[in-house]
């Protein structure tokens, strides 16, 4: 190709639409070099080399440094193996937006706190890997050297708060409150109590698992009776707590006892934590699950009946009986 035949850096720069700067930065840094220099040593480019600052100048417009681009052009890389690794990052790019956007639309929706409005921003950044630790941490200080339920530990690993990358303002405000729970000290030992209540009961013989039939056994029945408007310390309720007790009694391997009534009296105690509902009804929110209903009002009728009919019907009629049914000591001859 004669010197007529090919482009000045000018040329280059007016039919690129880059400044002659720009691409005598980019020929000195060796990724669209010169392809000759003219008698006088000015910088000459063939249609190769026009071609090549094509190529340089999309993969810069896309975000690729100029090492990457290197590699490209020096056949170290190919393109396409670029051009995956890089929709991966704008992917990344793209949704780190949307999430800001996310944050901001929660802030303009709602009262929020400075403090509040820096944790939603800080929460909604972290990688995926950092939010999913928060929930590790939180459960492997819950449950971390105690033989609590295995069933259970590994549902709760299961449910992961998966934020979406174009969420509403009440699921970043859901992430954060789920965030300041599971951080929260006094929520961490109470459910430290639940699982070092399980693992006392598993070293007792409780091997049973979820106990998925007897929870909806009583949450339906209980419900039956609120449905009804039974009063839980009447004397209405009482069969619905010899049912539920008998219930237990089976599923234990236990024996309907006032004692044993005390046991799931505390047993219901410490499953009854408002804030433990709380966390499911956050995940169900962030994840866009269909939420679980209330179980607050179950726990209350069942633990208030617990309270006053605290014996099974043999001796609650034992003791209707009274002193009927205690021998006369003068009607066989023993002194007063």
């Amino acid at each position: 190709m004669t010197d007529d035949q090919m482009y000045s850096i000018g040329d280059l720069a007016r039919r690129s639409g880059l400044p002659t700067r720009t691409v005598r930065f980019y020929s000195d840094a060796g990724v669209a070099p010169e392809s000759a220099r003219s008698h006088a040593g000015y910088r000459r480019y063939d249609q190769e080399a026009v071609a090549r600052l094509d190529l340089v100048r999309t993969l810069r417009d896309l975000g690729l440094p100029l090492d990457t681009i290197r590699s490209v052009l020096a056949a170290q890389t190919s393109l396409s193996e670029v051009a995956r690794t890089h929709v991966s990052l704008l992917d990344e790019q793209i949704r780190t937006l949307r999430l800001r956007r996310a944050v901001l639309r929660a802030v303009a929706t709602t009262e929020t706190t400075t403090p509040r409005a820096v944790l939603m921003h800080q929460l909604v950044t972290m990688s995926e890997f950092e939010r999913q630790r928060l929930i590790d941490d939180f459960l492997d200080e819950a449950f971390g050297g105690v033989d609590a339920n295995p069933e259970l530990l590994e549902l709760l690993r299961s449910m992961r708060p998966e934020l979406p990358e174009d969420a509403e303002p009440a699921q970043v405000q859901a992430w954060v409150e789920l965030a300041e729970l599971v951080r929260d000290p006094d929520f961490r030992a109470a459910v430290r109590r639940m699982a070092e209540f399980q693992a006392s009961e598993r070293a007792n013989g409780d091997q049973t698992g979820l106990h998925h039939d007897l929870t909806v056994r009583v949450i339906e029945r209980v419900r039956a009776n609120i449905a009804l408007e039974i009063d839980p310390t009447s004397p209405a309720a009482a069969a619905t707590v010899d049912e539920l007790v008998g219930a237990y009694a089976t599923t234990f391997q236990r024996t309907d006892t006032a004692g044993y009534r005390s046991e799931i009296l505390h047993r219901l105690e410490i499953a009854a934590d408002l804030r433990t509902q709380r966390y499911l009804h956050l995940l169900a929110l962030i994840n866009g699950w269909t939420p679980q209903p209330d179980l607050t009002p179950v726990f209350d009728w069942f633990t208030r009946a617990l309270r006053v009919h605290d014996a099974p019907e043999s001796t609650r009629t034992q003791a209707r009986r009274g002193v009927s049914d205690v021998p006369d000591r003068r009607r066989n001859g023993v002194a007063g």
